[in-house]
């Protein structure tokens, strides 16, 4: 079973958090696909072996890409599903009916095991309807599903970040998912051995500093510099705000004198200007840049290179497009030692069967 090949497919592939953890597995990705430019770049430049396809899943026809897939993975858009988006989250946000799109490519391709990754949020979305109709389509497809909402911070990642997993298969064997780990990775742990940067610092290359953690020498695996040390450059009264915020404190830390811009300060989101706390996992960090969160030790927010370390992205993981479009790709991504863990227990359970 060692030298078994097993092939897989990963749709709503974003740069391809997911198919880095598969690939960690054991997984060969075969195929990627995604609607997003910038991501489909970053993900052909990580994964030069994998066909990857930027358009519109709707319109791609899976007749072309049959293949004997033993895994298919993927996470349609989430927006209409997260818990703390009110603005888009209703039947006519258009992300929200791509789910469909995930059953038609598990119909035609066949896969012998799926993965469907999403916002915790989905369970709640009207009343835990979309969840129903995606279970009872799998099963009249001849499926065994199980499901669970995963903590990434118990599989290695420094992220306190909760996503949502269905796992099938059409063996039909019971899976159950990889057990929790007991040591949790801190920001510190992640990131103390980066570059020491400065507000709009941009630096493609530069040497790492301290000793490293046992998880930077993971992430810095087959890296001898610290690449993409790119950090957002925020307006003066914005670092001035910073100085007065401790670890694990958010914007009320910050005298109110200096918030007069904000209309109403109780529309503040309580993940807006958050400063790491160095000794436990970080908050989410899906959108890091617009929350503006801070670095634990410095008067900055974080750069592309820390930030997709807490992510679990490996240090020779390069991301393509703007500054914004990187930024995004990393929050929005499956951290990929999250994904193997998942991998990893389907890949057991498949050779116990």
């Amino acid at each position: 079973m060692a030298n078994k090949k097993y092939n897989g497919i990963d749709i709503f592939s974003g740069a391809g958090g997911m198919s880095l953890g598969a690939q960690m597995a054991g997984i060969e990705i075969s195929l990627a696909i995604d609607h997003n430019k910038d991501a489909i770049e970053t993900f052909k430049f990580n994964h030069p072996k994998a066909e990857a396809l930027c358009g519109d899943i709707k319109d791609i026809s899976f007749e072309n890409y049959k293949n004997d897939y033993f895994i298919l993975m993927g996470g349609p858009p989430c927006q209409g599903f997260s818990v703390s988006n009110t603005k888009t989250r209703n039947d006519q946000n258009t992300n929200n009916s791509l789910f469909h799109q995930f059953i038609r490519a598990v119909k035609e391709l066949n896969p012998k095991w799926f993965v469907f990754e999403n916002v915790e949020g989905i369970t709640l979305f009207k009343k835990g309807e979309v969840l129903k109709i995606l279970r009872d389509a799998m099963s009249e497809l001849g499926y065994v599903t199980k499901e669970k909402v995963l903590t990434a911070s118990d599989y290695g990642v420094p992220q306190n970040r909760n996503r949502f997993f269905m796992v099938g298969n059409r063996i039909g064997v019971d899976f159950d998912f990889p057990k929790p780990n007991k040591n949790k990775i801190s920001v510190a742990e992640a990131i103390a051995d980066l570059p020491e940067l400065k507000n709009g610092s941009n630096f493609e290359e530069l040497p790492y500093r301290d000793k490293p953690s046992k998880y930077a020498k993971l992430m810095r695996q087959n890296s001898t510099k610290s690449l993409q040390n790119i950090v957002s450059t925020n307006k003066d009264y914005v670092i001035e705000r910073y100085k007065y915020i401790k670890q694990g404190e958010n914007w009320q830390a910050i005298p109110k004198n200096l918030m007069t811009n904000y209309k109403d300060l109780n529309n503040c989101h309580s993940g807006i200007y958050r400063r790491l706390k160095a000794d436990k996992p970080s908050v989410v960090i899906a959108n890091y840049r617009k929350n503006m969160l801070i670095h634990p030790f410095q008067d900055r927010g974080l750069s592309v290179r820390e930030a997709a370390r807490l992510q679990s992205f490996p240090d020779n993981f390069i991301f393509k497009g703007s500054l914004m479009n990187k930024q995004q790709q990393i929050g929005n991504a499956v951290p990929p030692l999250l994904a193997k863990a998942i991998i990893n227990q389907i890949i057991k359970t498949n050779n116990d069967y």
